[in-house]
């Protein structure tokens, strides 16, 4: 038996039939993406059930130079959990059998959670004692914690509590020669050296396993307004998005814009989505604010000065929750609907808020001249920047031929981002998507440092091999 293969026979001695998947159907859903793009192969699928047992399976790994990819819910966007050993001869190691709330302090406003549990079920955890965990993402009931805290993840409420990284006050994490830091602290206030949990927040794996963390709750809002408004530009919902930083200031929890094309397409092809607005526009916003019981009125007192000074042409403000979820379903369903109209070339871009309509105007004219015909869909999390600028296949276009200028398009405006200070990857991260972007645009100096960290903590490139870096 080679070295590899006695590793594998100890492993499953480990983790037991419960936490061992050989079969080629029984490992299929862990080996791809879900959009499709990325396979991969492994020797099998490992599911640790404790701290103590992934501690012991990566110190064999490390030792017979077994590689390792880990796994949560699987629902990145960049190929980040999806193995790519050219032998197939790694693992997959899920973390969805650690999927125990360790514990909820009111007081403190904390909660110790496992990996493995799934976002929506920390969120209602939060809510079953009058408190908000307030990280919300479109693959909230599927996604694990490990993998949002991996990813440093989004969402839509980035706007006013921050990226998952801000939401951590401490982590449990196995490295890759099987030893497990014990960083589960629940302060506020820690000035005690180098913060090492945020060497493993954003990692994505790369330099060791998360398999518990303390996360930050808070309070839950009195009172929550949603609205969507239509105008004729991006500059003047961006002068709509000071009106109101500048009137609510963190009441505003979120900020959202979508344009025409993104909005028709969410409606024409997802049952439960309607447009509230008779006529069209450019450029729509999807505000809401979280605070006080009097929000309502300052809400409405900023959008009818809006509409007066011709900021916007149209507006419409939830009058109950059933109201408002039909507005968050628009702006959810956009993904969706976006694969009913063929091969989409998609970017994860982040810019500085003032430079959004620049950006908008630029891209636009660079897709007008290199992908004639191509079809923007753009929307995303305007209040901190984020846009997911899309574009679908001219209509008729074969998709598959299509989808050949992704690299090239890429570039282009991977090109352009950076030109005006903007970041290639705003929430989805590297993984092997964006290898080479991260070569490309990353300074010599930046990426001097990240292959330091990563021989420190990983010399034997065990913790998923060809990812980030």
């Amino acid at each position: 038996m080679t070295n590899q293969s006695i590793a594998l026979q100890k492993i499953q001695n480990i983790v037991g039939p419960q936490g061992w998947i050989e079969t080629k159907g029984g490992m299929e859903p862990y080996l791809r993406e879900w959009r499709g793009r990325y396979q991969g192969a492994a020797a099998a699928v490992i599911s640790p059930k404790s701290t103590n047992e992934m501690a012991r399976v990566l110190k064999i790994c490390n030792k017979a130079g077994l590689g390792v990819v880990p796994q949560g819910g699987n629902t990145g966007l960049v190929g980040g959990g999806v193995p790519d050993f050219p032998g197939g001869d790694g693992i997959v190691i899920s973390t969805q059998r650690l999927n125990v709330i360790r514990d909820i302090n009111p007081l403190n406003q904390t909660m110790t959670v496992e990996a493995g549990v799934i976002l929506a079920h920390i969120q209602q955890a939060a809510k079953d004692v009058g408190l908000l965990f307030p990280l919300s993402l479109g693959a909230e009931g599927t996604c694990c914690i490990g993998g949002n805290i991996s990813t440093n993840a989004g969402g839509v409420q980035v706007l006013r509590y921050g990226n998952t990284r801000d939401l951590v006050l401490g982590l449990e994490v196995v490295l890759a020669d099987g030893r497990t830091w014990d960083g589960l602290r629940s302060l506020r206030k820690d000035n005690t050296g180098y913060d090492l949990k945020h060497l493993f927040m954003g990692a994505e794996g790369s330099l060791g396993i998360i398999t518990a963390a303390v996360l930050k709750l808070y309070s839950r809002p009195q009172a929550k307004e949603t609205a969507l408004c239509g105008c004729a530009n991006a500059g003047n919902l961006l002068e709509i998005f000071q009106r109101l930083n500048t009137s609510v200031g963190n009441t505003l929890s979120a900020f959202e814009i979508m344009n025409r094309f993104s909005l028709e397409i969410a409606v024409k092809h997802v049952l439960a989505v309607n447009n509230p607005f008779e006529n069209p526009h450019s450029q729509y916003a999807l505000i809401e604010l979280s605070g006080h019981d009097g929000i309502r009125s300052t809400l409405k007192y900023i959008l009818d000065q809006a509409l007066e000074d011709g900021l916007i042409a149209d507006a419409f403000i939830a009058k109950s929750r059933a109201e408002s979820d039909q507005l968050w379903a628009i702006r959810h369903a956009i993904p969706e609907a976006q694969k009913h109209e063929g091969g989409s070339i998609k970017h994860d871009i982040s810019v500085p808020v003032s430079s959004i309509e620049e950006f908008l105007t630029r891209a636009s004219d660079l897709v007008e001249a290199n992908l004639p015909g191509g079809r923007i869909c753009a929307f995303g999390h305007a209040g901190d920047g984020n846009i997911h600028f899309n574009i679908s296949q001219p209509l008729g276009a074969d998709t598959d031929a299509y989808l050949k200028n992704w690299d090239t398009i890429n570039r282009i405006i991977h090109d352009l981002i950076v030109s005006i200070g903007g970041s290639f990857s705003a929430e989805h991260g590297i993984g092997q998507m964006k290898r080479g972007d991260l070569k490309r645009y990353k300074s010599d100096v930046e990426l001097d440092l990240m292959r330091a960290l990563k021989k420190a903590l990983d010399p034997c490139n065990t913790m998923n091999p060809g990812k980030v870096i």
